[in-house]
């Protein structure tokens, strides 16, 4: 007999909600942390943003996950009390060469199941936001922020409610099939081995470490990992808009936005700044390039407003320059080993998606 019918490595957004679709459906299960906290890695540093769905390929895991994802969200955040606001976002042409962008992901957005999206006029637009410049607006009315760390709290009581646990300070340190799962070696103070049916790797910016240590997984589906860092700036003054405010995507990413969080703070970013190794240190000479995207949607953006605030780092599968590729979801019919499945490149929308992700990796387990 196995001590759980499944473990789960990495208490981030994704690797809860994986943990609370498992749970909920009668399963035994353990969710394994290195850090302190949950949430401590890629999941502290996002945008906060609900999202709508518009960018993904069509039939792409992004596109099912996300519009899934976000219905489940508002319904989750909802039931369990967590903060957020549905205040809308307006994805904007600043001038008349990206309205074709702008139409075409709008069009993308409707084969992909994105509701209550319009398109209006500059006018319209500075109606709803006067200190807005555009020439042509998409309305969405679903896009919202939320409390990240609310959600992932939500979602650790939901698993212990469960029956089950979630250990902080429990690096994996590598696992071994064997005939009815894996067993798993766990780190930290007190370095134990436990066994499990099934295996989840959720690990974020430490998913191709922990995939490399479990004995005979194919090394040639771990992906090359590739760090993009997305740095942030706020302004102490009060915020401009009301709604989110998205220019046209730019090559990897989805372009220097705008958000107002839940306290009524004004953040713009992420931008994309490649990098080699894990790095958090925003560079306050970038907000050169920061007031220049800025000012394409907001003119008045006073000289000397923008503060150094804080950065990311997207766990991405693909270089600088190639095609930005699908979540990968490496399950036992890709890789050949019952009850395990891997998670590589969960960037953006992977915290929209993540309950989605969650339901898909139990659907997959058949368990």
């Amino acid at each position: 007999m196995s001590d759980f019918d499944v473990v789960v490595v990495g208490a981030g957004a994704v690797g809860l909600a994986c943990g609370y679709q498992l749970a909920k459906t009668g399963n035994s299960v353990l969710v394994l942390e290195s850090a302190n906290r949950i949430g401590a890695g890629v999941s502290s540093r996002n945008s906060e943003v609900v999202h709508a769905g518009f960018y993904y390929p069509s039939g792409s895991l992004k596109a099912k996950f996300c519009v899934e994802g976000r219905r489940a969200m508002y319904q989750f955040l909802a039931d369990h009390n967590v903060a957020f606001q549905k205040c809308g976002k307006l994805f904007v042409a600043t001038e008349e060469s990206e309205i074709p962008p702008i139409e075409k992901y709008f069009k993308q957005g409707q084969i992909n199941g994105v509701e209550n999206a319009r398109w209006i006029s500059g006018a319209e637009a500075r109606l709803l936001e006067p200190q807005l410049r555009c020439v042509r607006a998409v309305e969405y009315l679903e896009s919202g922020v939320m409390d990240a760390h609310g959600y992932m709290d939500a979602l650790e009581g939901e698993i212990e409610a469960h029956h089950g646990a979630v250990v902080l300070n429990s690096p994996f340190l590598g696992a071994a099939p064997t005939s009815e799962g894996y067993d798993i070696r766990v780190g930290g103070e007190s370095p134990t081995t436990i066994s499990a049916r099934n295996l989840v790797i959720s690990a974020g910016l430490s998913a191709q470490k922990c995939a490399d240590a479990i004995e005979g997984f194919p090394k040639d589906r771990i992906p090359k990992q590739h760090l993009a860092k997305g740095n942030y700036f706020t302004i102490s003054m009060k915020a401009p808009f009301a709604r989110l405010i998205y220019p046209p995507p730019v090559p990897g990413a989805l372009g220097t936005h705008y958000r107002r969080d839940l306290g009524g703070a004004a953040r713009f970013g992420p931008d994309i700044e490649w990098i080699t190794e894990e790095n958090y240190v925003v560079d306050p000479k970038r907000a050169e390039e920061f007031y220049d995207a800025i000012r394409k949607f907001w003119p008045s953006l006073p000289d000397g407003a923008l503060t150094a605030d804080y950065a990311g780092i997207r766990p991405k599968i693909h270089a600088q320059n190639e095609p930005q590729p699908d979540f990968v979801l490496d399950s036992p019919e890709h890789h050949g080993m019952e009850g395990l499945i891997c998670l590589f490149g969960i960037e953006s929308p992977g915290l929209t998606s993540s309950l989605a992700i969650g339901a898909e990796v139990t659907r997959r387990l058949a368990v």
